[in-house]
């Protein structure tokens, strides 16, 4: 690929070149995973000690309640890892109704009725038994020693831990956690995690038995039932993760590999082949034409996704009906070049997040995910143990027409999504844009800068953003040219420009292969919207 590398953006970040690289949002745990690799370790050692590095640095997007998910090229071939946690076996529809109201539509945004298995810690161990080089113990030991000494709080992440205080202060163990001053922390104070030590120990020394099925298990399981929850300790003994084929589809002589559903990768699958039916090349990068034909394809991919896709045994159609390429082109038949719409779902049938990715001079690539999915998931916080609890159960309906109607030990949908780029069956991109229904809009828009445009990775990850919510409603940076925001008002988007960039627009990590990994190594990128750096060696 020939990119562009003027930066038509203002961003003080370049691309990094390097053999041996790791890119995630924050300085502190790109530069474990750089430490494991320079200790021996490969690319997946070094996502794994970052990962861990996250729970603590950034404790509003992620935690050891979370779960995860991971694309990872081997060497040879590629693999996905869906690590998303189950519902308690006494989760039903009748159970959240008589507790909430019978008008009640979805489980509880926050607390303890919110929290299903987390997977993240199984996804560590996983990744690490089957394709790690150094002891699982020795991955964990920096984050170990960080949460024990501490860190000092930056200015991104500080901003974030104060915004949800009023909302979820009242939760169990979140002011004994997260408030040490009685208020979150203030810029350059320092923020020490013992409780997190502790499980951080006892997991490195068990490989995460005791996260699953020993002490730290038994607490999570007696801090939901002293708090009303449902979750117990056999349902988190029962969990595993599960090895899946990721999902594809070709765009400009390329392929995008996404995880299957539960998760919405498939949406900027479909999105990406209605894209084809155009010629966006054409199109100035930043102008009305090009933004307008990306947000029509991905609000008709939403259309579907937010319909169809849930937990594989519950959907109604099947991921190969929705990527079908005349199901695409018909779809994207629906979009009018000058006219912003409101679409509905079609007929396939025929008759708060963190994201890191690392790779190594062997050629291994690692994309990998994980969220507790608002900020501070439910609130809800073990506090022996430090867990942070997700609130994923959220995203189960109450509906039972919806393919996501909550039920005993089902996987709720997933916003979560890791992403992989290939050409011709060999790796090019390991690659992923944080933040919720932000993702995959994420994936199409980078994307489509780099493969339709020649854009280097840096300067598609600085370009400004959209953001579709639903109906014509839109968020825009502030960035986006006036002229291109003017030009889809006046087609009839509804317009919102957000200044906050971390809100609203995601954070992506990139790292391109230039060539061969152990002579021309790989270009990576960090996004400028979080506190994050690309390093490498």
């Amino acid at each position: 690929m020939n990119f562009n590398y003027a930066n038509p953006y203002p961003s003080h970040r370049t691309p990094l070149f390097a053999r041996n690289v790791v890119a995630t949002s924050h300085p502190l745990a790109a530069q474990t995973g750089l430490r494991i690799l320079q200790q021996g370790g490969n690319a997946v050692d070094a996502a794994v000690a970052t990962a861990a590095i996250m729970t603590l640095v950034e404790p509003v997007s992620n935690g050891l309640g979370s779960d995860a998910f991971c694309i990872l090229w081997d060497g040879t071939q590629l693999h996905g890892l869906n690590a998303s946690g189950r519902a308690p076996q006494g989760w039903t529809p009748d159970y959240f109704r008589s507790k909430y109201g019978p008008g009640s539509t979805a489980p509880p945004k926050r607390g303890i009725d919110s929290v299903t298995v987390p997977g993240a810690v199984s996804a560590w161990v996983t990744l690490s038994q089957r394709f790690g080089k150094l002891a699982f113990a020795d991955l964990l030991a920096p984050a170990i020693e960080i949460a024990e000494r501490g860190y000092v709080v930056s200015p991104w992440v500080a901003q974030k831990w104060a915004a949800p205080v009023d909302e979820l202060q009242g939760q169990p163990g979140f002011a004994q956690t997260f408030l040490p001053r009685g208020r979150a922390p203030a810029v350059g104070e320092l923020f020490q995690f013992s409780a997190a030590a502790r499980a951080l120990r006892l997991i490195a020394q068990t490989s995460g038995e005791a996260f699953y099925r020993g002490e730290i298990a038994h607490a999570i399981a007696q801090f939901s039932k002293q708090h009303g929850g449902l979750l117990s300790q056999a349902d988190l003994s029962a969990h595993q993760c599960e090895w899946v084929r990721p999902i594809e589809r070709r765009y400009r002589g390329h392929t995008l590999h996404e995880i299957p559903p539960n998760g919405q990768g498939i949406a900027a699958l479909m999105a990406l082949g209605m894209l084809e039916q155009f010629d966006l090349k054409s199109m100035a990068v930043d102008g009305v034409d090009a933004q307008h034909l990306q947000i029509e394809a991905m609000k008709l991919a939403f259309a579907d996704v937010y319909r169809f896709v849930a937990e594989p045994a519950s959907m109604t159609v099947t991921p190969d009906q929705l990527l079908s390429d005349d199901y695409l082109a018909l779809r994207a038949r629906l979009i009018d070049p000058n006219r912003a719409q409101n679409f509905h779902a079609g007929n396939p049938i025929k008759g708060g997040t963190i994201y890191l990715t690392a790779a190594d001079e062997s050629g291994m690539m690692v994309s990998f995910i994980q969220s507790n999915y608002m900020g501070f998931g439910s609130g809800c916080v073990e506090p022996t143990f430090g867990i942070s609890l997700q609130d994923r159960g959220h995203c189960f309906s109450l509906d039972s027409a919806s393919p996501n109607l909550v039920a005993p030990g089902k996987r709720p949908f997933h916003t979560i999504i890791p992403a992989f780029l290939t050409k011709d069956g060999q790796p090019v991109m390991s690659f992923g844009v944080m933040g919720a229904n932000m993702q995959p809009q994420g994936h199409v828009q980078t994307l489509v800068r780099m493969l339709d445009y020649g854009q280097n990775p840096q300067a598609a990850c600085d370009a400004p953003r959209w953001r579709y919510n639903s109906g014509r409603s839109l968020n825009a940076e502030l960035a986006m040219p006036s002229a291109t925001v003017q030009g889809l008002l006046a087609r009839g988007h509804q317009i919102e420009q957000i200044a906050d960039s971390y809100q609203d627009f995601g954070a992506g990590q990139f790292i391109w292969r230039m060539g061969e990994p152990g002579l021309h190594g790989y270009l990576a990128a960090s996004d400028p919207r979080r506190d994050g750096q690309a390093v490498g060696f």
